[in-house]
């Protein structure tokens, strides 16, 4: 099994500890899966204040929230997933520094889910 890492331009829509937005208001997002630490769950990392240079804040939850979030809200405590119109999906993500609120392209996560389910689908070598 294969990890599965895949870099999205997302929007942050609050937060008042990340880094400045100077494209537009996208910054980069690493989105990862390991099925070989856990193949049920996905990694998100939120580059830290002052950009690639700090350290990334990650967050690591259900791989079924983040696709069931995308047709409709849900999740609890630290990650929580919503639609956000036709074409982009919301994740909010809580910490005790505060709360992270990411605007994603729902192809970019979907390409990601995808991916991930393929790799787990890989057979182990021998």
């Amino acid at each position: 099994m294969s990890v599965v890492e895949q870099y999205a331009r997302a929007h942050i829509l609050t937060d008042a500890d990340l880094p400045d937005q100077d494209d537009g208001g996208a910054i980069p997002v690493v989105l990862r899966y390991d099925p070989g630490l856990d193949p049920s769950k996905v990694c998100v990392a939120l580059p830290g204040r002052g950009g690639r240079a700090s350290r990334a804040r990650e967050w690591t939850f259900s791989r079924a929230l983040l696709e069931q979030g995308l047709r409709a809200p849900t999740g609890t405590g630290e990650v929580r997933v919503w639609p956000c119109g036709r074409v982009q999906a919301v994740v909010e993500f809580h910490s005790p520094q505060g709360c992270s609120v990411v605007q994603f392209e729902n192809k970019a996560l979907i390409r990601f889910l995808r991916r991930t389910y393929a790799a787990a689908a890989q057979p182990v070598p021998h």
